[in-house]
């Protein structure tokens, strides 16, 4: 794979896949726990929330290597604010 660095898949875990991807053969596990989180409804992924917790179940945005360089830029303007 083109930039490696941008990805990595780990088929061993019990969790495997922790979403559904349409191509589970292309799910990024790099960011296991996604790092925008925490910006709730300003981190440009697919959630909803359900009695106030938010639900990222349907969310591919971390898992596919395509959006790494948004995750990244994301994480640079969170640095920044400080």
């Amino acid at each position: 794979m083109e930039n490696s660095y941008k990805f990595f898949s780990n088929k061993k875990c019990e969790y495997f896949p922790c979403h559904k991807l349409p191509d589970g053969n292309e799910f990024n596990c790099l960011f296991c726990y996604c790092p925008l989180y925490s910006l709730g409804d300003k981190c440009g992924g697919t959630f909803e929330y359900q009695n106030n917790i938010k639900d990222c179940t349907d969310c591919h945005l971390p898992h596919m290597p395509e959006y790494y360089d948004i995750v990244i830029q994301k994480l640079s303007g969170i640095a920044t604010i400080n």
